[in-house]
């Protein structure tokens, strides 16, 4: 039977998205893995939305529920930081997950976090850091990328997001700026890595 890895995500303005993909294409390569991309229930009304020129919402990642969660044999979380933490809506899910903790359903599972900021200094360890602790209480089993890619994580001469704690990318102050081929390079590396872990874990 396959693995079935699941990739959660938020995106205001598409990057984590792009992420999300990115990391399916590296965990696809991975043989019996099963990966499906799924996007966080949306809090804000469409008119805020607009004001704030969000990307329109990928309609092919459908809505996932917290129940379904517990479907899954390891996740993947992708989000924005808002002031060096998760972004409100992905909050917001991981409130809904009360039934899979009181049951225990996610204890065991691993999981992991990919994430992007702003700028530089937005805050993506300290978002992935305050990530763990909603993984924690789930007793879920944090899988980092740590430093497995190898050269490409020592790289200095260019500007590059992502971390031993999972792939990153900088969507610039105003948004406009586009993962690079080495964020994507360390996004893709990361759902392959994830997915062999996943499929060691499920074999036990």
């Amino acid at each position: 039977m396959a693995t079935k890895i699941y990739i959660v995500y938020y995106s205001t303005y598409g990057h984590v998205a792009t992420l999300a993909e990115e990391i399916k294409k590296g965990a696809d390569s991975v043989a019996d893995v099963e990966v499906t991309i799924w996007r966080v229930p949306e809090t804000l009304p469409q008119d805020v939305l607009e004001k704030m020129h969000a990307a329109p919402k990928r309609e092919e990642h459908h809505v996932i529920t917290a129940r379904q969660l517990a479907e899954a044999d390891g996740i993947l979380f992708g989000f924005p930081t808002r002031f060096g933490m998760m972004a409100a809506q992905m909050k917001a899910f991981f409130d809904t997950t009360g039934g899979l903790w009181q049951s225990g359903a996610l204890a065991g599972k691993p999981a992991g976090v990919f994430f992007a900021t702003g700028t530089q200094g937005g805050g993506q360890e300290t978002t992935a850091l305050t990530a763990v602790t909603q993984l924690t209480h789930h007793g879920m089993l944090f899988v980092p990328v740590g430093c497995t890619q190898g050269a490409g994580m020592f790289v200095m001469d260019e500007v590059k997001g992502g971390s031993p704690y999972g792939a990153g990318t900088f969507a610039g102050a105003d948004g406009n700026r586009l993962p690079s081929d080495a964020e994507l390079a360390l996004a893709a590396h990361q759902g392959k890595y994830f997915a062999g872990i996943a499929k060691k874990l499920k074999a036990v």
